[in-house]
Parts: structure tokens; C-alpha cells; sequence
């Protein structure tokens, strides 16, 4: 990569991209709902248009790439933010969203400019679009504050925490179902005089879903649909002998170490092997991985009872105490911070720098098995039984 490898953790976990970020949702959010137009220079437009007018494949091509164009008021603060999960690590939502966002646009632009006389049986955009888009404003609003939540965890600012990251969830899309059902209207919205079968439909679903998030606040019930975007639940294990300092929060009560000698040092006092779990706050498979994987009753249990654990952010923004800091002998870099550290010592020690990343060592930091990054539950049982039996 030209910047380093460090450099997408940049991206993803320092303070300034992502505020960065949460400002460009929150635009794009704004300007769905109606406050203000984002639109390219009708001199591009216009010059488009007329390339369109070639005839054959190349005309059908530009007339398709201007109703592009023109509709890019309604389509850059969707592909802007998928574009921007892309940019902070995330896959699979960019890749989908992409494929059902870009696939039907594409079919139905192309086939609209192959046959231009189909646009007379399309319905005139009015009501129906602005509710579209004051949908897709909320929605923009909600995905804005995983960028404030990775602010958040990675500096240790303990303000926005899960419960109330729900919360916000729950105004947000509780909103959204009030305004589709029709209680609620924005200035170039219409009254709603009948109730199409389709309205009913969306308005309940989403009442549903508020009715689900108020459950992870009311119930504690996990909410699994939001795996890998809420900030993880979780508490402070304990280790006999072990002082509270050692160790960080981690899910379903298990304890893991800060730091991988203060972990190694304690494995050869209980002669069991290491677990090295390589993960970030901003890591969304990370997130998956332990609220689908760990969670598992044959997981846990090894995890537990068979393993120690360091659990090695890194995007962990804290300091490290100056006589610890250090250059890396991979980039020549001064490592000042606990994340640094631990990204420098994946990449050094595994020629890794993706995460999850899961290695088991045994007491002299030998690594035993294969390591393992995101995996299934059993793909992920077999890689600990079999740095157990190791």
C-alpha cells in the first residue's frame, strides 16, 4: 500500500477522519431531507446530454450516464456513505449496498434509453421521492453515529455507550415509522389522504424494528441485526492474582490482558496457551466474530477454561508510558501509543495487519497453530482444540 499498512487504521480509528465522516453523513442526511440540493454544474449536465445525441450504442450509453447525472442529487449521499464504509475497513455492507443500489439503476437507466418511450407510463416524481428521501436522510443520521462510537471507544471517552447509542437508534428510527405512516410531515411533503398497502407495510416494519432496538435497552436482549456496528457489551473479567490494571473489558465474561508480556508472563505461571486476539475498536468483523462466534457454548467454554487471553487493539489511542515508546523496525516509525504497538508487533511478528486475527502461542510466544482471522464456529472450535491439543 503506498501510505504503510497502518494507514487504513488511520482512516478508520483517529479522530479527525472520523469526524470528518460523521459531518459528511450528517450533510448528506440534511440534504435528503429536503434542506438544501446537492448537484453537479448544469455545464456538465448539459455537455453529457449532448453526447447523447450521437445515436446508437454511444448515444444510449451518455443518455443513460445524464439520467445518472441528474439524479445525482438523490444518489451521492447513498454511494458517498457506502463509499466511506469502504474506506473504514467494512466489506460486505459496501459490496451489497452497491450491488442492490447500483444494479437496478443500472437495468432500469439502460433500458429507459434504449426505450425512451417507456418514461411516459413512469410515475412523475413528487411525493412518493421525497418520502424516499427524507427515509434515506434519518437513515443517514443513524449511520453518522458509528463514527462518533469509534471516537468514542478508541480514546476511551466512555460517553456514548451502548444503551445510549440505542437510544438514538430507537428516536431515529421510531421517527422514520411515524413519518411513513404519516404523522409526521416535512415542508414539501404532501398530507397523506390514503393508506396504500405498501405504506402500511413499511411503517410497520420499522415500528417493529424500534419495537426490537427498545428490547436491547429494556430486555439487555442481544441485538444481533446490529452486530458489528454497536459498541460492544462489554464487562470487567477478573484473574486471580492478576491486578484490574492488566486486563481490559471484554464480552460474555471473559478477561483479557493489555499487554502481550503481561499475558505470556501469566501463562507460564497456569501453563495453559495464548490466545492473541488482534481486534479494534472500529472492526465490525471483529464485533461479529464475538457476538456470533464467541458466543457459542462450545467456544466459550474453551475460551474459558483452556486459554488465556491478550486482547490486542489496534486502534487503542492511549499512551504509552514514554519509557515504552520505540521505532519500528518495519517502518522506521516512532510507536507512542498502545495501538501502534500492537499493530506494529502483528505486522512484524505475522506479516499480518488485518483484523480479527487470532494466533495461539504456547508459553515461550512459540506460535503453535495456523492463525485464523474471521471464521465459523466450527472452523473456529477446530483452531482452538487443536492449539489445546498443540
Amino acid at each position: 500500500m503506498a501510505f504503510g499498512a497502518p494507514f487504513l487504521n488511520f482512516i478508520s480509528t483517529h479522530w479527525l477522519p472520523n469526524f470528518i465522516f460523521f459531518l459528511i453523513f450528517m450533510v448528506f442526511g440534511i440534504s435528503l431531507l429536503g434542506a438544501f440540493e446537492i448537484v453537479l454544474p448544469h455545464k456538465f449536465v448539459n455537455r453529457i446530454d449532448g453526447m447523447s445525441e450521437r445515436g446508437g450504442w454511444f448515444g444510449i450509453f451518455f443518455m443513460a450516464l445524464t439520467l445518472v447525472v441528474v439524479s445525482f442529487s438523490c444518489t451521492a449521499p447513498f454511494v458517498g456513505s457506502l463509499l466511506i464504509l469502504a474506506a473504514q475497513g467494512e466489506i460486505w455492507r459496501p459490496l451489497w449496498g452497491m450491488l442492490a443500489f447500483g444494479l437496478p439503476f443500472g437495468v432500469v437507466f439502460t433500458l429507459l434509453a434504449t426505450f425512451p418511450q417507456w418514461l411516459k407510463s413512469l410515475p412523475k416524481s413528487g411525493g412518493w421521492m421525497n418520502e424516499m428521501k427524507a427515509v434515506m436522510g434519518f437513515a443517514e443520521f443513524a449511520l453518522a453515529l458509528k463514527f462518533l462510537s469509534n471516537i468514542d471507544q478508541a480514546y476511551h471517552f466512555n460517553l456514548l455507550h451502548r444503551n445510549t447509542f440505542l437510544i438514538f437508534w430507537i428516536i431515529i428510527f421510531g421517527l422514520i415509522a411515524f413519518y411513513i405512516a404519516g404523522f409526521i410531515r416535512l415542508p414539501k411533503d404532501t398530507k397523506v389522504k390514503t393508506y396504500h398497502w405498501t405504506r402500511v407495510a413499511f411503517s410497520t416494519f420499522f415500528f417493529i424494528f424500534t419495537l426490537y432496538l427498545i428490547s436491547g435497552v429494556v430486555q439487555d436482549k442481544p441485538i444481533d441485526l446490529l452486530s458489528g456496528i454497536l459498541p460492544p457489551k462489554d464487562n470487567q473479567g477478573t484473574l486471580v492474582g492478576v491486578s484490574p490494571e492488566k486486563l481490559r473489558p471484554m464480552p460474555h465474561g471473559l478477561s483479557g490482558f493489555v499487554d502481550y508480556d503481561d499475558a505470556l508472563a501469566y501463562v507460564k505461571e497456569v501453563n495453559k496457551p495464548l490466545l492473541l486476539d488482534f481486534t479494534g475498536y472500529a472492526c465490525a468483523n471483529c464485533r461479529r466474530m464475538e457476538e456470533n462466534v464467541w458466543v457459542k457454548p462450545k467456544v466459550l467454554e474453551q475460551l474459558k477454561k483452556n486459554f488465556v487471553i491478550a486482547s490486542l487493539y489496534v486502534d487503542d489511542k492511549k499512551v504509552l508510558p514514554k519509557e515504552k515508546f520505540y521505532t519500528s523496525a518495519y517502518d522506521d516509525e516512532i510507536k507512542t501509543t498502545i495501538g501502534e504497538k500492537n499493530m506494529d508487533f502483528e505486522i512484524t511478528r505475522f506479516n499480518n495487519n488485518a483484523q480479527p486475527f487470532y494466533v495461539v502461542v504456547d508459553v515461550s510466544g512459540k506460535t503453535i497453530v495456523n492463525p485464523i482471522g474471521y471464521s465459523s464456529v466450527e472452523d473456529f472450535v477446530k483452531f482452538l482444540e487443536k492449539g489445546k491439543k498443540k
